[in-house]
């Protein structure tokens, strides 16, 4: 019996497939959304409407999702891929026309039912068509020159596509995630030296063309940086959002003021408590160890999503759960550096814990499909 026989009986059907699911990361996902939800209950006054409930019925709705997903073989997202991206084009091509508008700027499709963000759907296409765009190629022609100008524009028709809305940290996700498969795939190490010299003359351009017509960034994002580098010098303003960060953070010590009992979310000193500035709720709530314990949730998964991919015996799935683990490090290390005053402000959501939609379901989406990889590798 070939090889391909043998992997081809073992390939699991129907449910069958339960006993291939990759259990670890079933149980880091339901810990993880269950803290979203508690944290969620707390910073609505100890009442799960409005944001706990309606998470709790996302969260199950993604669940759900995440399993057909998971079901269905590898290889049949392989074959989609293509359409996939070209839609989520199409959906940010969209937002131009149909776009409504939120907190200065216009990222949203109204559906009746939700609010969608396509940009955050084309986080994980951007990764899916790379993936099957490396599958297809040869391994000697990945750093060819013709063949890496391609997987560039797949990447960078999205990330300008997204900064016009604005969404600078959306579009920053979308690029390194990008990179990254482009880099797991064995592109040369040439290229991304070329392209650092690019982003250093890119943040060059940001400031020198500052205040000009050719000013690259609103002017917002400019406060934002200007904030990033003295919060102090508009704390009322500007800087505000981080100052009141920062102020929760430090109260909550080591082990938190307790359950529903931090000052900055209960008397509403923290903007955005629900959504980008989650984590800072916790933290003053549960302290460090709080904030360590979720950090320690996050890089197991990490950990369980890599074993996966170091698992898989075909390129598009090493290549696609690598990629989309990048992406979901990327989203709360961003979003934590963010709260801590590391980086600027850029509106990225805590994954699974921030409210919202849109992210909620392309992330379970995405463990879908590495899911999915775990499930039908060959055995």
């Amino acid at each position: 019996m070939s090889y391909l026989e043998y992997s081809v009986r073992k390939i699991p059907t129907g449910f069958n497939r339960l006993a291939y699911i990759n259990l670890p990361i079933i149980i880091l996902l339901i810990a993880i959304a269950s803290i979203g939800f508690l944290m969620l209950f707390s910073v609505a006054g100890g009442s799960i409407e409005p944001w706990a409930k309606a998470q709790m019925i996302r969260f199950s709705i993604g669940f759900f999702l995440m399993l057909i997903i998971a079901f269905i073989p590898i290889w049949f997202w392989r074959n989609i891929s293509g359409l996939a991206y070209f839609i989520s084009i199409i959906l940010l091509l969209a937002v131009e026309f149909f776009g409504v508008s939120g907190m200065g700027a216009v990222r949203w499709i109204d559906l009746g039912f939700m609010r969608l963000q396509p940009s955050e759907v084309t986080k994980l296409t951007v990764v899916m068509f790379l993936a099957s765009y490396y599958d297809w190629l040869p391994r000697n022609k990945v750093s060819n020159i013709f063949w890496v100008i391609l997987p560039l524009l797949i990447i960078v028709l999205p990330v300008l596509m997204v900064l016009r809305q604005p969404d600078l940290g959306t579009a920053l996700l979308i690029l390194v995630g990008g990179l990254t498969v482009m880099f797991i795939a064995g592109v040369s190490w040439i290229y991304f030296l070329i392209s650092g010299l690019g982003v250093f003359t890119f943040v060059f351009s940001i400031f020198h063309f500052r205040g000009t017509e050719f000013q690259i960034l609103k002017n917002y994002q400019y406060r934002r940086i200007d904030t990033f580098l003295d919060p102090a010098n508009d704390p009322l303003g500007a800087g505000y959002h981080i100052t009141q960060s920062k102020i929760a953070l430090g109260s909550g010590g080591f082990s938190g003021r307790g359950f529903m009992q931090g000052t900055q979310s209960r008397l509403n000193f923290l903007p955005e408590k629900h959504t980008d500035f989650i984590f800072t709720t916790l933290a003053e709530e549960f302290g460090f160890i709080g904030g360590l314990s979720l950090l320690g949730l996050y890089f197991l998964m990490i950990i369980f999503c890599g074993i996966v991919a170091f698992g898989s015996k075909d390129r598009y799935s090493g290549l696609v759960v690598s990629g989309l683990n990048m992406t979901f490090f990327l989203y709360f290390a961003v979003n934590m550096a963010m709260v801590m005053g590391m980086l600027p402000v850029v509106g990225v959501p805590l994954p699974l814990v921030s409210y919202g939609g849109s992210a909620m379901f392309v992330l379970m989406i995405a463990f879908g499909l590495i899911q999915s990889a775990a499930i039908h590798k060959a055995r």
